[in-house]
């Protein structure tokens, strides 16, 4: 077995513990924030863009990855002026996280972790190990982003450690 196959139970945990933490943010989030924020910036944006990338990451690569039935592409742009886009609500943020964490583990077991390219074109030089890395640290960005703008209001978060699978 490659030393890397040890990997996936442990990244497969810790991807499920950061989609708990964000799901909280989700669901703890009041209706006002949701909506609040600088274009592009808004709170439901950034957790779409979160969700969107956490969920492509778990593919093999921008070709294999097929995108959630309710994905609207341009809401996942936090850069440059994408056109306003009519929110999502937190149910369907919800839901979509729940789907991510649903298709996990299969979608883990099936990666090649052992590839020399990540493939995704806008990191050309990341193996898959390493870009599993830099998809968990990504996601955990946004988890402590919106956590803090939960924090300023008095919401917490728990912290989640490993998850049982």
């Amino acid at each position: 077995m490659p030393p890397v196959e040890g990997l996936r139970a442990p990244l497969l945990r810790q991807t499920l513990s950061a989609l708990e933490m964000f799901r909280q943010t989700v669901d703890r989030c009041p209706d006002d924030l949701w909506l609040a924020g600088k274009h592009p910036r808004a709170y439901w944006r950034i957790a779409f863009h979160a969700s969107y990338y956490a969920h492509m990451y778990l593919s093999q690569d921008l070709e294999s990855f097929k995108p959630w039935g309710k994905t609207r592409v341009d809401c996942r742009i936090l850069w440059d002026q994408p056109k306003v886009e009519e929110p999502y609500s937190k149910a369907e943020i919800l839901e979509y996280i729940d789907f991510i964490a649903q298709i996990a583990p299969e979608r883990m077991q099936a990666l090649d972790l052992t590839a020399p390219y990540c493939g995704f074109p806008w990191y050309q030089d990341l193996s898959k190990i390493e870009h599993l890395f830099l998809a968990l640290r990504h996601l955990q960005g946004h988890v402590g982003q919106l956590s803090e703008l939960l924090m300023a209001r008095d919401i917490e978060i728990d912290w989640i450690g490993p998850m049982t699978i």
